[in-house]
């Protein structure tokens, strides 16, 4: 009996860990495999030409970035919404998509100069035009590595979360 009780109170701590344990292989294989096209990216497709809808009538340069803005706003809303209610793995969960969406905003940003992703519509490429726009098209590739850094630090965010759990 008292073997039992020692081994459920020895795992009790390790339990807020879960999802960290999943997340981390999922995690690596997104920052390894950039540029790859999975299932999730399908979903960031859809958010992102969302956010051209909901900001059309904020002039050409929002409405451009607008795809990219809702791939960031997205996640972080659900994720306000479990930290609010309570629901931490939804909250992480929703941590570590924002860091894959990263990975996907960076292969597009790196992309602008020699635009050979296939795009949806009329083949118009968000980042040509705004960091054409910023004067800036030239650094598209070191730009998009920036965004990847921004996807390394929110997958490390994401995976460190429990540690500001009580428990």
């Amino acid at each position: 009996m008292g073997i039992i009780a020692y081994y459920f109170v020895g795992v009790a701590p390790l339990k807020k860990w879960t999802a960290s344990l999943i997340l981390l292989p999922i995690s690596l294989y997104y920052l390894l495999t950039r540029g790859n096209y999975t299932l999730i990216d399908n979903a960031d497709l859809v958010i992102h030409e969302a956010g051209h809808f909901f900001f059309i009538f904020f002039g050409n340069f929002i409405y451009a970035l607008g795809g990219t803005l809702m791939q960031i706003i997205f996640p972080l809303f659900l994720a306000f919404y479990f930290w609010q209610n309570d629901y931490r793995t939804g909250f992480q969960i929703m941590i570590a998509w924002l860091g894959q969406n990263w990975i996907n905003i960076s292969v597009y940003v790196a992309d602008a100069q020699v635009r050979q992703l296939r795009l949806l519509g009329n083949g118009k490429h968000d980042w040509f035009y705004l960091l054409g726009e910023l004067g800036i098209r030239e650094y598209c590739v070191e730009i998009g590595w920036i965004f990847m850094g921004f996807s390394t630090i929110t997958f490390l965010i994401a995976l460190s979360i429990p540690l500001f759990y009580e428990q």
